[in-house]
């Protein structure tokens, strides 16, 4: 049995501190419903968790997955806010980077979560035809 509060507040808590975010919450808000001077900005959103048994007998393996979303906003008409962008996804990476040592990274939960990595394409929209950028990143969480 998992303890799932903990384990999503602390990805947020580690995300959240990757990059200068103006605005971050758990309860997500479209990027039209946030002000350029709220940004940039992160959210996370649950999406789903699996149960799986690897073995008859063995624990419970949870694999939970969350997407982070990230916006920024240029008002510079010659700035593409690709650019904006780009470093704050670096960030969010390196933050979920795994432990040279271990090569796992458990979210500083070793008891409850076993890897936290992004799984899957970042969707992004970089802002050719406005000046809001947007970045969805998976992020899937095995937990024993």
């Amino acid at each position: 049995m998992i303890s799932r509060e903990p384990i999503y507040a602390a990805l947020f808590a580690l995300a959240a501190a990757a990059a200068e975010f103006v605005t971050g919450g758990r309860r997500l808000r479209h990027w039209s419903d946030v002000a350029p001077a709220e940004q940039p900005a992160l959210f996370m959103s649950q999406k789903s968790e699996a149960a799986a048994i690897p073995a008859l007998g063995a624990p419970t393996v949870w694999t939970l997955t969350v997407d982070l979303y990230v916006y920024v906003h240029s008002s510079d008409p010659y700035l593409a806010p690709a650019t904006m962008l780009n470093p704050l996804i670096d960030a969010v990476e390196m933050a979920l980077a795994p432990s040279p040592t271990t090569g796992l990274q458990d979210l500083g939960l070793p008891a409850m979560v076993q890897h936290a990595y992004i799984a899957g394409d970042i969707a992004t929209d970089e802002g050719v035809l406005g000046d809001q950028a947007v970045a969805i990143v998976p992020v899937k969480i095995l937990c024993l």
